[in-house]
């Protein structure tokens, strides 16, 4: 016998298994995807990544967190919670800029976010 309602309940509902990994893949799907596709394009946007990442890796070291998905979710945390205070909202997944241009020219909170993706990715936690 089964319950005819799990079928129709909505996905979020369910807790995530992994609360750090399902962040990564909340900001993979609002600047990541865009940003990274971006820089594969441009390889001054994609130099400009690059720095941004290894500044998020010496963040890291510094704070004596680890480069995984829980440090990385921390960070991640941390920069949305400044870019709010600031009235710098994320953008929703499919409103990030698509362009290396307009990459080139966004705000720090994005760049680092797109940098923590390029880290995610790059290590596997995505």
């Amino acid at each position: 016998m089964t319950n005819e309602f799990l079928a129709f309940a909505p996905i979020s509902t369910a807790p995530a298994a992994d609360p750090a990994r399902a962040l990564l893949d909340e900001m993979m799907a609002r600047v990541g995807v865009d940003g990274l596709s971006a820089a594969l394009g441009d390889s001054g946007l994609l130099a400009q990544v690059d720095q941004h990442a290894a500044a998020v890796r010496d963040a890291l070291g510094q704070a004596g967190r680890a480069v995984d998905a829980d440090g990385l979710a921390a960070y991640t945390r941390s920069i949305v919670a400044a870019a709010k205070r600031m009235g710098r909202p994320i953008p929703e997944p499919g409103q990030a800029y698509v362009s290396g241009p307009a990459w080139l020219a966004a705000e720090w909170h994005l760049m680092r976010l797109v940098a923590v993706c390029l880290i995610a990715e790059s290590a596997g936690l995505l």
